[in-house]
């Protein structure tokens, strides 16, 4: 879990960031990116629905060792 958090917060920090140069550099309509994702992450707090991890999970990122180790 620890490495999907970590690509977690790498993709949101990077669409966050890009929202904000393209916004920047070409028009203000960009500010709507990084708009939607804050929306998503305050939902995401109430619902505990999280599109990137759910894509995470569907792509298998971070879910090896997962499963506990056998006693002996």
């Amino acid at each position: 879990m620890h490495k999907q958090r970590r690509v977690h917060d790498a993709i949101v920090g990077s669409v966050i960031t890009l929202g904000i140069a393209l916004a920047y550099l070409v028009s203000p309509v960009w500010l709507l990116l990084p708009g939607v994702i804050g929306v998503l992450m305050i939902q995401s707090g109430f619902t505990g629905f999280c599109p990137v991890y759910y894509t995470l999970d569907k792509l298998g990122v971070g879910n090896q060792g997962s499963t506990p180790a056998p006693s002996a």
